[in-house]
């Protein structure tokens, strides 16, 4: 499943955010950390090298993920030229506290009234960014909602004469090359709701979390042992909590359940969970340039076996 999505005020947001990126000293790229790889906008990075900008990377949500997981993506980005990597809750007044001091860090030289420090917060929707800004600021001046893409333009908030903040519309990127971040970044709601379909998302969450974090699901579900595949643990999950379809004999109603699965990721009901880590990251990058090439292959050799045969033999 290729999960793409959009919508056209991110094309403008892109290039007021390349314009206002000439102004700013520092990229605060916000993350899913449950998700800190699949959920980093490869635009940001692109923007942020050609302006030569230090970026800091927030893994906000760092408290419903995966601890274990939350430590290997700050040491895989600790190693990043011109980054540093701090984990999160946007949530929690003492974590946004630290946020200024650590961004001056990267930033010395801009540092009183006469130069301001200014700061870019960068993200893909749904991540924390207008969370951050209201608690930094201290007070609401970023509409807040479950929904992807709430905020659609920038806005320039000057919280002290030494400090300036820019705020960004959630941009995705115009294609998600690896199928696996569409369906993480739609597992966490990082997309429109019309961009996916939920059984095939929920299917892969299941798959995943069975290979993963089978205690966790047993926990919240009560699964017995035979639990072979996502398919199974949406069945299961139907049969457990009574989704039914109407009419229809008693067939299971996967679609409800794909919902109370993908729900209860999302609140973090499940469990503390990460979807990746730097070295499943890389299998999965393996993986998918292995079928990338094989898909080539394929197509190449059909276009051989299709070629006329200008001579006019029967061919061999």
């Amino acid at each position: 499943m290729s999960i793409q999505w959009f919508p056209g005020h991110m094309t403008a947001a892109r290039k007021k955010a390349a314009e206002t990126l000439a102004h700013a000293d520092v990229v605060v790229e916000v993350l899913d950390a449950r998700l800190p790889q699949a959920s980093s906008n490869p635009m940001i990075h692109e923007l942020r090298a050609a302006r030569q900008r230090p970026c800091l990377k927030l893994l906000n949500k760092a408290d419903v993920a995966d601890p274990q997981a939350t430590q290997e993506w700050l040491s895989h980005f600790s190693q990043q030229a011109g980054v540093q990597a701090v984990a999160i809750s946007c949530k929690k007044a003492s974590d946004v506290a630290k946020i200024p001091a650590l961004a001056q860090k990267l930033a010395p030289h801009r540092n009183d009234a006469v130069k301001p420090l200014r700061l870019l917060i960068m993200g893909i929707p749904n991540v924390g960014k207008s969370t951050l800004m209201n608690a930094l600021v201290k007070k609401k001046v970023a509409a807040v909602g479950d929904q992807p893409a709430v905020t659609k333009s920038l806005q320039r908030i000057d919280i002290s004469s030494r400090l300036t903040i820019y705020d960004t519309p959630g941009m995705l990127w115009p294609k998600i090359e690896h199928p696996d971040d569409g369906l993480m970044l739609a597992a966490s709601h990082a997309v429109g709701v019309n961009a996916y379909i939920d059984t095939e998302v929920a299917t892969w969450l299941a798959d995943y979390l069975l290979a993963h974090y089978p205690s966790l699901l047993t926990a919240r579900y009560g699964f017995p042992g035979e639990i072979r595949d996502g398919v199974a643990v949406l069945e299961a999950i139907a049969k457990k909590r009574g989704c039914l379809l109407k009419g229809q004999g008693g067939a299971l109603d996967l679609e409800k359940a794909s919902l109370i699965l993908l729900n209860d990721y999302r609140t973090a009901t499940l469990g503390r969970i990460s979807l990746e880590t730097p070295a499943l990251r890389a299998i999965r990058a393996q993986r998918w340039a292995e079928e990338v090439q094989a898909k080539n292959a394929a197509g190449e050799n059909e276009e051989s076996s299709e070629t006329p045969n200008p001579s006019g033999d029967a061919p061999i």
